[in-house]
Parts: C-alpha cells; structure tokens; sequence
C-alpha cells in the first residue's frame, strides 16, 4: 500500500512534517509537576483541557486525571474514569487495520493508544481500590479482574518468540488481586475458605512479599479478626512511577527478522533493511527518596508497608520481554518510507541529479526526521503499591503516616489522620507518596469524623 502513495502525496506529507511537533511527554511533564508538588487542581484543569484538544491522548489522560481525583478524596470519579479507559483498551485489542497502516506512513502515534500490558492490569488493580474506598461493593470482582486479565495476557504471548524465563517474570501474576479478596473474605466467617484459598495465592505470586507466610498462616488456623477488634489496612502509593522517553536504537537481528516479516506482507517486492538508528520509546522510572510508609497509631510504631506490586519493575520487564517487537516495527516502518521514496523515483524516472529527485531525497529525509516514538503512557502511576496490615480495638484511633528512606530513616512530613475502626470489619486507609510528603488528602472508607490538618 505505501508503495503505490501517490507522489504528490509524498511531497506534500513530507514537507507537512518538516515542522516537527512536541511529544505527549513534554505535554504532560508540567501536570506531573503539578501533581507531585501538590497542586491537584492545577493538575485537574490542565488535564481536563488537554483531554478536549488531543484526541488520540485522550484516555492515558484520563488515567492520570483519574489518579489524581483519587489523591483528591473523589474515589466515585476516579472509578468511573478507570473503568471507562478499561473498557475502551479491550475495544482496542480488535485490531484496527486502517490505523495500523497508517501508523506505517508516519508512526505509532496514528494508533489509538490500546494501552501497555501492565497498564491494563493495573487499571483493575487501581479500579479495586477506588472502590474499597467507597462503598467497597466491587472490589472483589475488581480484584478477580486483575488476575484474569494478567492470565489472558500471557496466554497471548505463550506463542511469540520471547525468552521464556523473561516472559514468566515480566508476566508474572499480580497479587494484588487475591490479597484483595483475602482481605474482604476474611471479614464473613461464611467464606473463610475463600480467604485461605486467596491467601496462598498471594504466597504463590508473591513469595518475598513479608506478611506472605503469616498471612496464611492466620487464615487457615486463627480467628482473622478477634472479637472486639478490627483491622486497618494501610495502602500506600510509593514512588514516581514509570514513564517513557524516546531513545534512538539500532536493529538487532531479532527485531531484522520482525521487520522481515512485516515487509514481506505489505510490500510486492523485497526491500533491504536499514540499520540506522530509530526512534522507540524507553521505560524510565524517576528516582524517589521515599522507601517504605512507617505506620503510627496513638504514637505506637506498628510495622511498614511493604511492596505488594512493584509497577516500575513491571513495566522495565515487560518493555524487555516486547523490545525485539518494539523494535522491529520501527525498522519496518523506516525500510517501507525508503521504499516508497524509491518508487515513486521509479515511476517519474527522475534523473538522480536532477531537482525533482533531490527534492524527493529531501522529502524522504524529512519524512524520516518526523517520526517520532509513541510515548503516551500513564503517567501518574506510583513506582510500587505497598501495604501493611494492623489489628487494633474497636474505636477511633489517630494514625500517623510516615516516610521513610532505604536506610530506615524518616524523611519529609508526616501525614496524620483519625480512622474509624470497627469491630469485626476492615478499615481501609489510602495515602500518595510519590516523593517524600503526602499529595491530596488520606483516604480512608469508615471516616472518624474530621480529618487532622496537616500543617
């Protein structure tokens, strides 16, 4: 198809994108600034405006307008945006033939973003939170999500050609999904046996995980909750998480043999790789002073959480696992514009010296300047989900937040708050992280009236 684009075509696409145009990272760095220094409704606004002007942008926007209604205290708004970006990725994974073509004439920005693996995972880790901070109705089934969804995924991959090892660590099960439903099965003495069943899944997904073993061990010989008590369970957003930022690459033979194929099934005639470098986006994750979250409850010390998913790992692997992919399909889309560039120098028979082929050499080089890689991404996501577990009496406690560095020092400010605890029943406590204060407010699901002001 691209080798038969009219020339005149050509011409007027190349010079079109000599101007070049600034990428969704660059869009998005002063909201993320926003966002961690605090200014929420900054962040809000300028979200909201952008999701009106750049359609193709507009649902990994939604995810970090979503992330940020939740730091606000608006856990229904969050919610609804999750689920309406969950239901557009898995539209998405139908295949759009008209789109994918036209992401070979300019690249992969003409795509409607389907979303990155783990960030389809992740949204129906995060849709379960959001719920367990309102009503808590779906969480469960949230919850299930995340396992399915991850199980669906890698059973996509089973046949691609990636390392089998590197695939069984970058697709790993999530168990943030079972933890979930542990917790809320513990609550009912009727499903026990579905929080010892969800237990040892988490055991099995996440064998590092500190509270893993005593987890299990409690659900399947104590009373998970003693009369009298409840339990408060301290979810923590930790870190900045991932983002992307394009890098040039040179082919490697992986990525050759996918562009081969490529090639072969758009073009009529075989076309000679190009091995200069090209542009692909690149996981990156900022760097945090923030470590862990150390829980205080009426000036007690009661544990740190612990990381239950580790986002920036996950989105490191899982670019590794896809890279030869990534790559390939950069090196196809280079080798089919230097081969509609040539055909078009076949078709008018241009002398090589004369103004019309070096015009066409100047378009092809514009062309190929233009491209750029597809760093749309969410952007908000937090590096590691962390948790930590506290039975406490009935009553209403006043709980402190603290972060902490790698060394086990504390660092910035201190988030204090009350909560409501209740007997036989969770409480569930949410703060964000992402350098070394609290952003937004602390979240909980069973308020104890107004919250302590941090000064």
């Amino acid at each position: 198809m691209i080798l038969r684009l009219p020339s005149r075509f050509i011409l007027g696409l190349g010079f079109a994108l000599l101007a070049g145009c600034a990428t969704h990272y660059d869009r998005i760095q002063p909201v993320r600034q926003d966002y961690f220094a605090g200014r929420l409704e900054n962040a809000r606004v300028a979200l909201t405006e952008q999701t009106k002007k750049r359609r193709g942008e507009k649902d990994v926007l939604k995810l970090d307008l979503a992330m940020v209604e939740l730091a606000s205290g608006r856990p229904q708004q969050a919610e609804r945006l999750l689920r309406e970006v969950r239901d557009h990725f898995d539209d998405f994974e139908q295949k759009n033939v008209a789109e994918s073509a036209a992401s070979m004439v300019t690249d992969d920005r003409q795509i409607a973003y389907p979303g990155e693996d783990y960030e389809k995972v992740l949204i129906r880790a995060m849709l379960a939170i959001s719920n367990l901070m309102g009503d808590g109705g779906d969480a469960s089934a949230y919850a299930l999500q995340v396992t399915e969804k991850q199980a669906q995924i890698a059973e996509k991959l089973a046949d691609k050609d990636i390392d089998v090892q590197l695939r069984s660590e970058a697709y790993k099960q999530v168990a943030l999904g079972p933890y979930i439903r542990a917790m809320i099965a513990e609550e009912s003495p009727l499903t026990l046996d579905d929080a010892v069943r969800a237990r040892v899944l988490v055991a099995n997904f996440a064998p590092d995980f500190p509270a893993a073993k005593s987890d299990l061990q409690r659900a399947q010989h104590e009373v998970p909750i003693p009369p009298g008590h409840g339990v408060l369970y301290v979810f923590a957003m930790v870190g900045r998480g991932p983002v992307k930022e394009q890098v040039n690459a040179e082919a490697t033979q992986a990525s050759l043999l996918i562009a081969d194929r490529i090639v072969s099934a758009v073009s009529p005639r075989g076309l000679p790789p190009t091995l200069a470098p090209v542009p692909i986006p690149k996981v990156i994750t900022p760097s945090s002073p923030t470590d862990t979250i150390k829980v205080e409850v009426e000036g007690r010390p009661m544990g740190k959480t612990a990381t239950l998913v580790d986002v920036s790992m996950m989105a490191n692997l899982q670019q590794e696992a896809r890279y030869p992919e990534i790559l390939g399909r950069a090196v196809a889309r280079r080798v089919l514009k230097k081969g509609a560039i040539y055909a078009v120098k076949e078709v008018t028979d241009a002398d090589p010296n004369s103004l019309p082929s070096l015009a066409l050499n100047v378009v092809g080089i514009a062309w190929e300047a233009s491209e750029q890689a597809d760093l749309r991404c969410w952007g908000l996501l937090p590096a590691r989900i962390q948790v930590l577990r506290v039975t406490l009496p009935a009553g209403d406690h006043q709980v402190v937040l603290q972060p902490s560095s790698r060394s086990g020092a504390d660092i910035g400010l201190a988030a204090p708050t009350r909560v409501e605890i209740q007997a036989g029943r969770n409480t569930y406590l949410l703060g964000n992280f992402p350098e070394d204060h609290l952003v937004g407010e602390l979240l909980t699901n069973i308020s104890a009236g107004e919250p302590v002001v941090v000064e």
